[in-house]
């Protein structure tokens, strides 16, 4: 009886670390594979903001990390590149966190162009309301492409809002959180490219941050 109990007790244990072995080996494949997507789409959204005609030089030579809460909503550093043509900057894309939707952090991408306007948003990575609040992606609503050519007067612009607020921006039925911490986040950022620009060049460069 004691000898089965040695043999079960060894077979449970070796089940356990065979489970555990795999649990983590599942979970490194996974992780690996969700960063190769956000790769690959944060490479179409650069292509989309920032088309192969506005810039003659590498995006990724022209890439810093920047640091900004006040601006990008996020304690971490986020990336941001500039469209560099003929030696002249053409147009930046500037990863934005919108902290406050209604599922949690919106991850963003925002395209500005150096006089100021947008040349448009796309989101990155979000948790809102399958059906309502992610309307904010392009591929389920056209409502993103609402930002585009649009521009900041101020900071006392009130047209920066949704309509609920005054503001000139859509909203969705059942879903105002959602699009009103979008068109705040994407405010902040066309303040940042308008009151601090030089931060858009001087923060680290990408590589110095791995």
């Amino acid at each position: 009886m004691l000898e089965m109990m040695r043999k079960n007790a060894l077979t449970l244990a070796l089940f356990a670390l065979a489970c555990t072995a795999l649990v983590a080996v599942t979970h490194q494949l996974t992780r690996h594979t969700i960063v190769e997507q956000e790769q690959a789409q944060l490479l179409r959204v650069l292509d989309e903001l920032l088309p192969e005609d506005s810039h003659d030089e590498p995006l990724f030579e022209h890439c810093v990390m920047l640091g900004n809460e006040q601006f990008l909503g996020s304690s971490e550093p986020l990336p941001v590149f500039t469209a560099v043509k003929n030696g002249q900057p053409q147009g930046y894309a500037i990863e934005a966190v919108a902290p406050d939707g209604y599922s949690g952090e919106i991850k963003l991408v925002v395209g500005v162009n150096t006089d100021g306007s947008l040349s448009g948003v796309r989101v990155l990575n979000h948790n809102e309301t399958p059906g309502l609040g992610d309307k904010i992606e392009l591929k389920k609503s056209a409502w993103v492409l609402g930002f585009n050519g649009k521009s900041l007067l101020g900071e006392d612009d009130m047209r920066w809002a949704v309509r609920a607020d005054g503001g000139q921006f859509d909203a969705f039925t059942g879903a105002t959180i959602t699009p009103r911490a979008v068109v705040k986040a994407v405010r902040k950022v066309l303040l940042l490219v308008s009151q601090q620009p030089h931060l858009l060049t001087q923060a680290p460069a990408c590589g110095e941050t791995l």
